[in-house]
């Protein structure tokens, strides 16, 4: 009895002999099958969303059923872009202008706090400034945006993502190797002219991937002016968010939504083009 057991598991024993043998022959499929379940789930949840946010865009709404009318038409990007009912571009235009503004504060608040870690600070120093930097994520998102309520809206988006910018900024300072300062005070470089020379070159491609964060999160963040701003203060995601849970606009919310995406793309290739993928 027991050997009729043992012969009838030798086949399943053998079966994943060959299979291990086969992995080990040719790792390509050991890292197919391990990549596969991972490469699918992005396909469905992410790719497959966007495909269907670009599909439903050139769909409509009937204005007397409210129901979705699968047809293909360009006139939900004609109200997006037109200029004779500008509301929409200026809008965007808002959106884009203040996301810039607060990747430009983070950045010029970020650099001296991360070059002070990276460059001067002590290792406890170090240590506690990281904590602080890092201290505003700990806290709730909305307490952080009550808290400054009162001030103006880019400052309130500043303080919220100032950590995504100061980070990515110290890492790229922290990579510069010591000798090539040394070498510039070696060959009479002044402090100032070491810094731009030097420093801020190489350090440019940690700004440019900070920036990626501090750009897309205000792009696409529609709970902070909502809290913060009043009147003329809607964001591109404040309108998606309207058309998409008050009007029931779905195919216009979408059209308005590829707007960030594109700027989005856009702004990467440029990123990609400075290096900054390498510093994230």
């Amino acid at each position: 009895m027991a050997v009729e057991v043992a012969r009838a598991g030798r086949p399943g024993r053998r079966a994943r002999l060959r299979l291990s043998a086969a992995f080990w022959r040719h790792p390509w499929v050991k890292g197919s099958a391990l990549l596969s379940p991972p490469v699918l789930a992005y396909l469905l949840f992410y790719i497959g969303a966007l495909a269907v946010l670009f599909i439903s865009a050139f769909w409509t709404v009937d204005s007397f059923t409210g129901k979705l009318v699968h047809q293909w038409t360009l006139a939900n990007f004609k109200t997006v872009f037109s200029t004779s009912d500008p509301t929409y571009l200026r809008i965007a235009a808002r959106t884009i202008g203040i996301a810039a503004a607060v990747t430009v504060t983070d950045a010029v608040l970020a650099f001296p706090l991360a070059y002070y870690m990276a460059r001067l600070a002590t290792p406890r120093r170090r240590a506690l400034l990281f904590v602080l930097v890092l201290l505003p994520l700990w806290s709730s998102y909305l307490v952080r945006i009550y808290a400054w309520r009162l001030i103006l809206l880019w400052i309130v988006f500043s303080y919220v993502w100032l950590p995504f910018m100061v980070l990515p900024v110290y890492a790229a300072l922290e990579r510069i190797p010591d000798n090539f300062l040394e070498a510039s005070a070696d060959l009479g470089g002044s402090a100032w002219r070491t810094f731009r020379s030097v420093v801020l070159p190489l350090a440019l491609p940690g700004v440019i991937a900070g920036s990626i964060f501090t750009f897309s999160l205000t792009l696409g963040d529609y709970v902070t002016p909502l809290l913060v701003g009043g009147a003329g203060s809607s964001f591109i995601g404040n309108v998606v968010y309207e058309n998409i849970g008050i009007n029931a606009n779905i195919p216009f919310a979408a059209a308005f939504a590829t707007v960030p995406l594109i700027v989005m793309g856009i702004y990467l290739l440029i990123a990609r083009r400075l290096g900054a993928f390498e510093a994230l």
